[in-house]
């Protein structure tokens, strides 16, 4: 029961590449990864265009350099946790220890969630800064690639959402099985082993054989007569 907790086969199975790819989380997670590339990417390609007053660059979102940075840093931070935690989904059917099970799945649904608000925030932003934004050559410019961060930056709400969900489930599910385990061990270990039977102490005259090689004493034998004094 243990090896088969948190929505997992149990420990050691061989991992098939075909359900694995199929499975809601796998998609889920590739889709999280596709959109952060699509959010940091084009901020770090045209994210800054020339200022209207000078050489130096600006930021396309309202020339506010922390939006430019917060979209920057939200989407390569779901970059790499997508890729971690893919990995760990691979690694996770070869986890022996439900606790150790436990703590990957409680790390998978709090990262979740914190990167599902920090998606809305982000969206919020960058959708007010591009709002303020002023028109002019640079925006004319970098504006697919801004209005392109705000639209995955939407979708990656979407898609880490549906990954808390997901976790969550899980993490219902294997603490189901594991208090399924634990009534089942009580249970077992309150069960007394059958033991030998015991005899009422009274054994039947046909339990025991008579020894082999037993001869009949004789009490008075042939011949001898006690002497008398």
């Amino acid at each position: 029961m243990e090896g088969a907790s948190f929505g997992a086969g149990r420990a050691g199975a061989a991992l098939d590449p075909v359900s694995f790819a199929r499975r809601p989380q796998t998609l889920l997670r590739v889709a999280s990864w596709v959109f952060s590339i699509a959010v940091f990417g084009p901020i770090v390609n045209e994210g800054y265009v020339n200022a209207d007053s000078g050489p130096e660059l600006r930021c396309v979102f309202n020339g506010n350099a922390g939006a430019c940075r917060f979209g920057v840093a939200l989407g390569l931070g779901a970059f790499l946790a997508c890729a971690a935690f893919l990995l760990l989904d691979v690694r996770f059917q070869q986890i022996s220890s439900v606790r150790d099970r436990r703590r990957a799945v409680l790390l998978d649904l709090g990262f979740s969630g914190l990167w599902s608000f920090l998606w809305f925030v982000g969206f919020c932003f960058l959708t007010n800064q591009w709002q303020r934004t002023a028109p002019g050559p640079g925006t004319t410019q970098a504006g697919d690639a801004a209005r392109a961060a705000i639209a995955f930056s939407f979708f990656s709400i979407l898609s880490w959402v549906a990954l808390t969900v997901k976790a969550l489930q899980r993490f219902r599910l294997g603490t189901d099985m594991s208090l399924f385990a634990t009534e089942q061990l009580s249970a077992g270990a309150g069960q007394a082993y059958p033991g030998y039977p015991v005899g009422s102490g009274v054994e039947g005259t046909e339990t025991y054989q008579s020894p082999p090689f037993t001869e009949t004493l004789d009490t008075s034998p042939k011949g001898y007569q006690v002497p008398a004094y």
